[in-house]
């Protein structure tokens, strides 16, 4: 079950955090819709294993998006027809327990490196006559959780932004939206999952009774970025088992 290998023939996508979990499927499943993928990651070996799954249509980035080396390669770039801002990270504690550096930390990956990724790649993106524009947020845009205060007040800052740049791009054909996952099987998350009362809470809290996989959330993405999508922008799809409908 897949996409037709043309969706994204021609096409030049470029995707952060791709290195590992959500990105990296999210770096497959667009070369196997036929993207070029320019693919940014903190570690080169990752990126250099990923390149191995499609050499011809993979390009790697191996910097840290918010440094200037970064900026400066995306600022070169003429022509980009999608941009998935994918890279993000969170800090999990009781809010009176959370630190300055955490604050700082997922303001500037979380929202920050949105915004600035979104802000440099404008140009490129409206040069494509039809750019499409992904932020991943999360469930956590919708709702609130214990323990998150950090994280979700980053992803509603996402949402609205993406609402708003949505809004004032549309003149200009770049369509801009969400892709909004539950708790996703990762390695990340697997630790996590492993402790019998976490994993119960988010059971519980998902109507469908299952863990998204990151084949769900790539697969939003490449539909998103995609001219199937055409007609749709300012808003989110949420990967979340029924988890924001309760």
């Amino acid at each position: 079950m897949g996409f037709d290998k043309t969706l994204l023939l021609g096409k030049t996508i470029l995707i952060t955090g791709a290195g590992k979990g959500i990105g990296k499927t999210c770096v497959k499943k667009c070369v196997d819709a036929g993207a070029y993928v320019i693919a940014v990651a903190r570690t080169k070996y990752d990126l250099e294993v990923l390149k191995q799954y499609a050499p011809s249509q993979i390009e790697i980035w191996p910097f840290d998006i918010n440094s200037d080396i970064f900026f400066e390669h995306l600022r070169g770039l003429t022509k980009l027809d999608g941009l998935l801002n994918n890279a993000g990270i969170n800090r999990v504690a009781p809010m009176i327990e959370q630190t300055d550096n955490n604050i700082d930390d997922v303001i500037s990956m979380n929202i920050r490196s949105v915004y600035r990724i979104s802000q440099a790649a404008l140009p490129a993106l409206i040069n494509s006559g039809a750019g499409a524009l992904v932020n991943m947020s999360s469930q956590m845009g919708f709702v609130g959780s214990p323990n998150r205060t950090l994280y979700c007040m980053s992803k509603h800052a996402v949402e609205g932004l993406s609402k708003a740049l949505a809004v004032e791009l549309a003149p200009q054909n770049v369509r801009v939206n969400t892709v909004a996952p539950t708790f996703v099987e990762t390695s990340m998350t697997k630790p996590m999952l492993e402790n019998p009362e976490f994993k119960k809470f988010v059971y519980d809290m998902i109507p469908m009774k299952k863990i998204a996989q990151t084949t769900d959330v790539a697969n939003a993405c490449v539909f998103l970025l995609s001219e199937l999508s055409a007609m749709i922008t300012g808003t989110s799809i949420k990967i979340d088992g029924g988890w924001t409908a309760q």
